[in-house]
């Protein structure tokens, strides 16, 4: 490309982050070219920073994130194929929310693919959380450093894996070098849990604040999921919430059905038989350790609190979305069923057993987790 051409190039990126900062919508074919041209580092830092920025302070349109989540699918995601009996479905967040809880839909993978999902995990260290999904399925002795053999090997015979999204053979281009430079939600966040190598066609996703939850859900449209969920839960005491299910207050949910139409609607706590917890019996401890050890002792059914509950609430739209439960409230019963077998505990060996090079590799860590969370 010769220095004229170059020009013409960032003159041409350019002026759609001079629209973007009027407040003018881009075409999905134009959120795609520019996101590839970000992934080829064909621009600079500052035009793809300011590109960005631009993007998410208009804010962002469902066709521009259908745009975006082409470029880094095509771009920067390597494409596994798997073999298993029953769809695929991943339940990670985008992240970015304000209150800061331990590993619930960690959790809740393990206790869904105990009652027969096949949970694939895209999920990253922390950034914008105390302690990152990847980070705490670590800390259990699962094997995260090594793809995609493992996750595939995982997915297939345990029926949950976890793809840690900053991993070169993962996304070898964008994801890890743009959301390790910028401490702001972007279109990467809304995008980046559906970058899954393994693309399930059924997803339960958690957004930072309500208004993206009709943004997200008719995303999850374009992009042709068949049955999906996007929530955002409230704090009665506060005005933060979480990109979980809420046992704080009200949840605020859109559901997108098999025919492609999209309701939405609000549940409560109560709506499950529950009561209301405050932030504090559910928040993280801030440390990896402690969390991996919550995670542990709700698994061994020796919390049977509001931690198990909020699991529980947030495992149930995994097995309505998934056609296991007829209703969100069969979906709960089933987790605490599963929890109270024994089920979910075992899940978690079976999958430290499979995503490791070896089957013992990850079992000492795992059985001395174990042993700390039952002192």
């Amino acid at each position: 490309m010769t220095m004229d051409q170059q020009e013409k190039r960032w003159r041409e990126f350019g002026a759609i982050v001079t629209r973007l900062t009027r407040g003018e919508n881009i075409t999905r074919e134009e959120a795609r070219e520019c996101w590839r041209q970000i992934c080829e580092e064909e621009q600079s830092d500052l035009q793809q920073g300011g590109f960005i920025g631009a993007l998410k302070s208009k804010p962002e349109t469902p066709e521009e994130i259908a745009g975006t989540f082409e470029a880094l699918y095509e771009y920067d995601t390597v494409k596994v194929k798997v073999n298993t009996p029953e769809p695929l479905i991943d339940n990670c967040g985008t992240g970015a929310d304000t209150l800061k809880t331990f590993n619930i839909s960690t959790g809740a993978a393990i206790v869904g693919s105990s009652l027969g999902l096949y949970v694939v995990r895209h999920a990253a260290r922390a950034i914008s959380s105390n302690c990152g999904a990847i980070d705490v399925v670590e800390a259990l002795g699962v094997n995260v450093e090594s793809a995609p053999e493992l996750p595939k090997k995982s997915i297939e015979n345990a029926g949950i894996c976890a793809w840690n999204a900053f991993l070169p053979s993962v996304h070898p281009k964008t994801l890890a070098r743009v959301l390790s430079q910028i401490r702001f939600g972007s279109a990467i966040n809304l995008v980046g849990p559906l970058l899954n190598p393994t693309m399930p066609t059924f997803k339960v996703m958690g957004v930072p604040t309500p208004a993206f939850i009709d943004i997200e859900i008719k995303t999850l449209r374009e992009l042709g999921f068949k049955r999906a969920l996007v929530m955002h839960g409230l704090d009665d005491h506060s005005d933060k919430g979480m990109d979980e299910f809420s046992l704080l207050g009200e949840t605020q949910v859109a559901e997108l059905d098999s025919d492609g139409e999209i309701k939405t609607y609000t549940l409560t706590p109560e709506d499950f038989g529950l009561s209301r917890c405050t932030y504090e019996e559910v928040a993280s401890t801030k440390n990896v350790t402690h969390d991996a050890t919550i995670l542990l002792r709700l698994l061994l059914n020796l919390d049977q609190g509001p931690r198990r509950d909020i699991v529980c609430l947030n495992t149930a739209p995994l097995l309505y979305v998934a056609g296991k439960a007829d209703s969100l409230q069969e979906g709960f019963s089933m987790a605490k069923q599963a929890l109270a077998e024994g089920r979910a505990y075992e899940k978690l060996r079976d999958w430290v057993t499979w995503q490791n090079e070896n089957p013992g590799d990850g079992i000492p860590r795992l059985d001395k987790m174990t042993a700390l969370a039952k002192a």
